[in-house]
This record gives C-alpha cells, sequence and structure tokens, in this order.
C-alpha cells in the first residue's frame, strides 16, 4: 500500500519558513492580482491567495477590470502595475475573456516582477536550468518528488498533459534532475500508446483533467505517483488517476484532493517573497 503525499505538511513548512523571511524585510512585499470580467474558479483561488497573504505578512491588491476590456485597454493596466515601485509581482487570473490574448498579456508583465513565472524569459531560466522561482504547479510537483527523498537521476519519468503551466515547464525541471523524462499529451492517446508509457514510469505526473484516464492497473510496482487532476464527478472530487488500484501498486501516491493543491498558492508565495529579495528592496 502506498505512501500517501500530502501537500498540507510541506505547505505548513514553507509558510512557516516565509513568515520568519518575511519578519526581517525593511519593507513590505506586495502582490498585485488582475481579474478580467468574473470567473469562479479564479474566485476561489483568489480567496485563497488574499488568505495567505495576508497569514504571510505580504500585502495584496485585487485589480478588477471589466469583462468587456480592450486587449490595448487590459495590456496598459499591466504596464501601469510595471512601473509602480510598490507592487513586487503581477499574477493574471485565468482563464481571461476570449478577446484578450492571454499569452501577450502574461508576455507584458515586468519579468522581475511575474509570480508565476510564465513570461518566456523565466521560462528560459527554467530551460536552463537557473531558476528559483517557476509555475505553482510545478514546482508544488517537484516539492512532492523531494520529499520522498528518492533521487530522480536516471528514473523514468513520465509527465501525461504538456500545459504550458505543468506539463513543459516540469519535463524541463525533471531533465535538470538528469530523470529520463517523456512527455505524453493527446497524441498519444489518440495513438494508443498511452498505456505503455505510463507502465514504464517509475515517476509518474498526470495533470490532464480527465476522471479515471490513467487505469491503477497500468501502475508500475513501486513508482511515486503524482495526480494534478481536479474532476467533479457526481458529489466527489477525484483526480485523473484511478486512485483505489493505483494505491495498491505505487510507492507514493497523491490524494485528491489533498496532494499538489494545498502547495500551490504557497509556491506563489514563496515566489513572490523570492522576487523581493531580488529587487534589492529587502538589504
Amino acid at each position: 500500500m502506498a505512501n500517501l503525499l500530502k501537500g498540507k505538511d510541506l505547505a505548513d513548512k514553507i509558510k512557516n519558513n516565509l513568515i520568519d523571511e518575511i519578519s526581517k524585510f525593511k519593507t513590505k512585499p506586495k502582490l498585485a492580482a488582475v481579474e478580467i470580467g468574473e470567473n469562479q474558479a479564479s474566485e476561489v483561488y483568489i480567496i485563497n491567495q488574499k488568505k495567505q497573504a495576508d497569514l504571510l505578512g505580504i500585502a495584496y491588491e485585487l485589480i478588477k477590470l471589466d469583462g468587456a476590456i480592450s486587449e490595448k485597454e487590459a495590456e496598459n493596466n499591466i504596464l501601469k502595475l510595471n512601473k509602480d515601485d510598490s507592487v513586487t509581482a503581477i499574477i493574471i487570473q485565468l482563464p481571461v475573456p476570449k478577446q484578450i490574448n492571454a499569452k501577450i498579456l502574461v508576455g507584458m508583465i515586468d519579468p522581475s516582477k511575474d509570480a508565476e513565472s510564465m513570461h518566456p524569459s523565466n521560462l528560459g531560466k527554467i530551460l536552463l536550468g537557473d531558476y528559483k522561482i517557476g509555475p505553482c504547479t510545478a514546482m508544488g510537483v517537484m516539492e512532492l518528488l523531494e520529499s520522498t527523498g528518492v533521487k530522480l537521476y536516471g528514473k523514468e519519468a513520465v509527465c501525461v498533459g504538456h500545459s504550458e503551466i505543468v506539463g513543459k515547464p516540469l519535463s524541463l525541471m525533471l531533465l535538470s534532475k538528469f530523470a529520463t523524462t517523456c512527455v505524453c499529451h493527446i497524441a498519444t492517446g489518440e495513438r494508443g500508446a498511452l498505456p505503455g508509457h505510463v507502465k514504464n514510469a517509475e515517476i509518474l505526473i498526470v495533470a490532464v483533467g480527465k476522471a479515471g484516464l490513467i487505469k491503477g492497473e497500468w501502475i508500475k510496482e513501486g513508482a511515486i505517483v503524482i495526480d494534478v487532476g481536479i474532476n467533479k464527478v457526481g458529489d466527489k472530487i477525484v483526480g485523473d488517476v484511478e486512485f483505489e488500484e493505483a494505491e495498491k501498486r505505487a510507492s507514493y501516491i497523491t490524494p485528491v484532493p489533498g496532494g499538489v493543491g494545498p502547495l500551490t498558492t504557497t509556491i506563489l508565495m514563496r515566489n513572490v517573497v523570492e522576487l523581493h529579495k531580488a529587487s534589492n528592496v529587502v538589504a
């Protein structure tokens, strides 16, 4: 039976370290969150951001923009925040309305204020293996893997899902640890090759958003399984992996909910602190 990898304990440890660090700063870090229009999922994330920022001693400002705003107007708001010396870090709440190109808007953020590390230049640092901050969920996965004490060097690692916020940056982070890394996506599944890749995985990370996509019987004995998926099935929240059967085979596995989720906002706050330290205002 697998050991459960719960994110809360790790998140609490990180938060305690952040509280200690922030208490020594001469100035308070500030996170500016930009929300365009209304989105229920974003609202939940915003509430969590505000709650953790208050707990840690990070100033938090929510900038709510009208859902009908033009892309140019949205860009001007980002440029204004870039120039505001009181703002340490900026996050754009996704998704954004259809008339806004999210990639362009994220690219407008000053890289030194990019709270989620999604600006192309910050992603480039991940490619080079030279980074202190990174996309929050991907960094959370790496924290969980490190907590197992298992060395990634040479391990067969499989990422199922190749999104810009999880799969792609995570694959680069795994490569920087010298894991033998494979990335699977929709074309892998359409070709019927997904089960074979999963069965070979000593480290399996799944971030697709499709309940039961990964069958428990595919899991390699002793594998570490990180399930990033969040899906509502009836009145239950489940992941992308068939948990009960996978738990019998894996050495470590994340529960859903309670696995990666508790770490995401905490990593965001750690990113803010790292950006504040790099801004030379805390010396």
